[in-house]
């Protein structure tokens, strides 16, 4: 027996992926079918059902609601599975055929980017190790923020001690690390990291070589910095090039890669890590009553994940301590300048994921208000960090733009609470576009027109209680209650029968519905081209607001230093 033709293009699909539990998108649901399906109703506990599919017995079949996606989709990856979202790509109105699908993008526990999932406090890493003769290349990558580092190890302790240090959510790598000496179910039982290890193509020299080449738009791995890590480098092409699988985008704000030397940070393995209780508790694994929890009073998230890494990572370098140290004193003794930068930063969103979402296109209208709250704040900073005179802080006032032109742009042309749907109009500012302030008239004229017309066919029949009314099925229509039926005239055409009433259409009220939802839709998707016009704008200047982010970030990690050195003398 032959399988239907949607099942043969799922079955095609899956073959593809078979990795990963692969989200089919039917309507309103995603399915999955088959092996997937008992795997998620066993993992979900949710309901199994079955689907004719033209094959002697029903495939196994499940399904969640597309617009709930995001928890079951959580759920999974947290415990170790990869999801592929299989999305409609073309409008089913217009299909011929079969809707074509296509794998939008791979949902790995290295890299969601559903906020719900994520700590905002904490990088989610994703790391990428190579193990070659005696020696380890390494590669980590936070999706959510852009940043990336590579290094190079020589001794599996070592790298255990990197592992440790970065706790990433998922390792990637190739078979060899699974010969070297690495308890790789203690890193995933204990510390929870999924490791996935790739086909050995992945750690193709010449195919890593490129690939970072192309991705930093360089001529040399030199110009990178990161000429000298034949191992690290590999790794890191690796990286680049599952991240270009899984997210099928251009990764625009991955902008930098940074090499560091696994010496350059105290070293502290892992047995010390857990006793010094550095950023949770040994028995309760909470945040509360660690040394992070007494240090952290950041104001954005930014400066948490900073602080996070400062205390995770601390330097060796006598004159980096002294920068810092220098910066932390300056701020503690100007206590009022301090408190009102840290009144600043309060309203500072996490401009790090928000310019991940805005690359991605993901980013909703609210994300951009969000964005230019966030961005008004930075002229303030900027003024107060004018009169600091240590050098570290000096820096952070050089590195700190403060944006103006984009603010300005999303205040000029973004209402102030637009909604969260893209789509749907309600977006753009009156005043931003001409266009767009013709089709709104129009929209809120039709409601003048309607009611005008109301009036006139009141007048015209005697019907008192005629009401112009609508709905999405029937569009615009006129109802009269069975008490009046008989004052209906001939002109008007019965569109629906109702248990006490009738609806009608005339010429007039068809022609107002044209044009009034004509303009509707030809304003929402204007609304939703201009809007996305703004948000690519941003979208370019990502590498200017990485480094203001990065400056905001230290600042407000110093300032909370310096706030608990205040208070506890």
């Amino acid at each position: 027996m032959a399988m239907s033709p949607m099942m043969q293009e799922y079955c095609k699909t899956k073959e593809q992926y078979k990795d990963c539990i692969l989200f089919y998108r039917l309507g309103d649901f995603y399915e999955m079918f088959f092996d997937d399906a008992l795997l998620v109703t066993r993992e979900l506990e949710i309901t199994l059902t079955g689907k004719d599919c033209g094959l002697e017995e029903r495939a196994p079949m499940c399904g969640v609601p597309y617009h709930a996606a995001e928890t079951y989709i959580n759920r999974l990856i947290e415990r170790g599975h990869k999801v592929a979202i299989c999305e409609q790509v073309e409008d089913p109105k217009k299909a011929k055929g079969l809707v074509k699908r296509e794998v939008v993008r791979i949902v790995t526990p290295g890299t969601t980017l559903d906020a719900a999932a994520l700590d905002e406090t904490k990088n989610n890493y994703l790391m990428s190790i190579v193990s070659m003769e005696e020696h380890f290349g390494c590669a980590i990558a936070d999706i959510t923020t852009g940043d990336c580092f590579l290094t190079e190890v020589d001794k599996p302790q070592k790298l255990l001690d990197e592992i440790n240090k970065f706790v990433p959510a998922e390792i990637i790598c190739n078979d060899s690390f699974y010969m070297s000496n690495i308890d790789t179910d203690d890193l995933q039982n204990r510390l929870g990291i999924c490791v996935f290890s790739l086909d050995s193509w992945y750690f193709d020299d010449e195919l890593c070589r490129r690939t970072l080449k192309d991705h930093f738009h360089v001529g040399s791995l030199e110009g990178l910095g990161v000429g000298d890590y034949d191992c690290g480098i590999i790794a890191a092409g690796a990286l680049f090039l599952y991240l270009k699988e899984t997210q099928k985008t251009a990764l625009s704000h991955m902008a930098t890669i940074r090499p560091y030397a696994a010496e350059k940070y105290m070293l502290i393995d892992s047995s010390s890590r857990r006793n010094l209780e550095l950023v949770e508790t040994l028995r309760e694994k909470q945040k509360r009553g660690s040394l992070l929890w007494v240090l952290d009073k950041t104001k954005t998230a930014m400066g948490a994940r900073t602080l996070r890494k400062y205390i995770e990572q601390p330097l060796i370098d006598k004159n980096a301590i002294e920068k810092r140290l220098d910066a932390v004193d300056e701020l503690m003794k100007n206590a009022i300048s301090r408190e009102e930068i840290r009144e600043y930063l309060s309203p500072v969103y996490d401009l790090e994921r928000l310019v991940c979402k805005i690359t991605y296109q993901s980013a909703n209208p609210r994300d951009l208000i969000a964005f230019q709250t966030s961005l008004a704040m930075l002229p303030h900073i900027k003024c107060i960090l004018s009169d600091m005179q240590t050098p570290l802080l000096k820096e952070l006032y050089e590195e700190l733009d403060t944006l103006e032109d984009l603010c300005k742009l999303v205040s000029d042309s973004i209402r102030e609470d637009p909604p969260i749907a893209m789509k749907e109009g309600g977006i753009i500012k009156d005043g931003y576009n001409a266009e767009v302030d013709k089709l709104r008239n129009a929209k809120s004229d039709g409601k003048d027109w309607l009611a005008k017309l109301e009036t006139d066919e009141r007048e015209k029949t005697g019907i008192k209680n005629l009401r112009i009314k609508y709905n999405k099925v029937f569009g615009y229509y006129l109802e009269v209650t069975n008490s009046f039926k008989d004052l209906v005239p001939d002109y008007y055409t019965r569109k629906q029968t109702l248990a006490n009433a009738e609806r009608y259409i005339i010429p007039e009220l068809k022609e107002l519905e044209d044009t009034i939802l004509g303009a509707e839709d030809k304003l929402y998707a204007l609304e939703y081209q201009l809007y996305s016009e703004v948000r690519d704008t941003i979208g370019k200047e990502v590498v200017r607001i990485q480094k203001t982010a990065k400056a905001i970030a230290k600042l407000d990690a110093f300032a909370s230093l310096a706030l608990v050195a205040e208070q506890n003398n």
